[in-house]
């Protein structure tokens, strides 16, 4: 139901960018590009509800693997998007196809939204043969090559290099296409991230890097365990430009998304995004999230929820009633408990299937 939208979306960005253009930026006495941070643009009915149902989706699906894992029905860990859902849709409004993703092991909303199955993505949850890794990666690591997703990956950080190797295949091979490399607050202080932005840098390869600064890592404030907390300025010894989006309004990130995809399909090298946003839960099903009170979190859920903003927009226009996203609410529930119900018979997977997919 989202794909359609997703490529009008995407279509009718174009006038927006070039209204942004090259005006972004100029140049610091340091040699490093100053861009500001693109205003967020306004939404038609269309983009409104698309990010609506794509927030929609993975809020539930998360909700759902929660319920399956406190069953006992998904094992080892499993780390919840819950509240994040505005930096990945909005990221995926701003691309074209062929722009490829790849992301740290907080993955089930990057998948939905490039347009993974729900059935694929919950059955290698469970470890079911039907998953997108045949039930042996489970929640950390699921590829889709024919949605351009190459992985969450489990090591801290590991994502980076490679999402920089997409961008240098995307260069060598001469195409326009974009690598989003995520990561977050906490991976930004891995060393393997300052090698990747001075190669990619050197070489101008057209990367996004975004940093999904949800406040906390693992557990420990980025006041307490970063010197710099403003990611955005983590590529300035490599010249590389960086801003801070709002990521908890999907229209900021749409914005800065374009801008950010344009950048470096101009052949002008890699780009920060610093995503300011926050997640609900704790950093996996296991955390009691104790390093935090619970009115702060509150305050974030009922002052900037992204789902939230948009359908109060949507109300405020009359654009929908709140019949239409109670109906729409009951289409996306139908999705989950489906993919829910599919990952719980699908059989485990044969034996032989240790076996497969191994190179030595």
């Amino acid at each position: 139901m989202a794909t359609a939208a997703r490529k009008t979306s995407t279509s009718k960005s174009s006038s927006s960018r070039s209204r942004r253009g090259a005006s972004a930026s100029s140049i610091a006495s340091t040699g490093t590009p100053v861009i500001k941070t693109p205003r967020p643009e306004e939404f038609d009915k269309e983009a409104e509800l698309h990010a609506f149902r794509e927030m929609l989706l993975i809020r539930r699906f998360e909700e759902k693997a929660g319920q399956l894992y406190g069953m006992g029905l998904i094992g080892g860990f499993c780390h919840l998007y819950i509240g994040q859902e505005a930096v990945v849709v909005g990221m995926q409004m701003a691309l074209k196809e062929g722009d490829q993703v790849i992301t740290g092991y907080r993955d089930h909303g990057h998948m939905l939204a490039t347009g993974m199955d729900a059935r694929g993505v919950m059955a290698e949850l469970t470890g079911r043969r039907s998953g997108y890794s045949k039930g042996k990666g489970g929640s950390m690591h699921m590829f889709s090559k024919e949605k351009h997703f190459y992985g969450g990956h489990g090591i801290v950080g590991a994502q980076v290099p490679l999402g920089t190797g997409l961008a240098l295949a995307n260069s060598y091979r001469g195409n326009d296409h974009v690598s989003l490399t995520y990561f977050g607050d906490g991976a930004a202080n891995q060393g393997q991230v300052y090698e990747s932005f001075n190669m990619a840098s050197l070489w101008k390869l057209p990367v996004v890097y975004i940093i999904e600064n949800n406040r906390y890592a693992m557990g420990t404030s980025v006041s307490r365990s970063s010197a710099e907390t403003n990611f955005a300025h983590r590529g300035l010894s490599f010249k590389i430009p960086g801003i801070q989006v709002d990521g908890m309004d999907v229209r900021a990130v749409k914005a800065a998304g374009e801008m950010a995809v344009d950048w470096c399909r101009s052949g002008k090298g890699p780009i920060i995004l610093e995503m300011q946003t926050y997640r609900y839960r704790g950093h996996s099903m296991s955390d009691p999230a104790k390093y935090r009170t619970k009115d702060e979190v509150q305050k974030m859920r009922s002052e900037h929820d992204p789902i939230e903003q948009v359908r109060q927009r949507l109300l405020k226009k009359k654009w929908a009633s709140e019949d239409d996203l109670k109906a729409e609410d009951k289409k996306v529930r139908e999705v989950v408990t489906d993919a829910a119900d599919f990952a719980q018979a699908d059989p485990e997977p044969d034996a032989s299937e240790l076996y497969t997919d191994i190179l030595l």
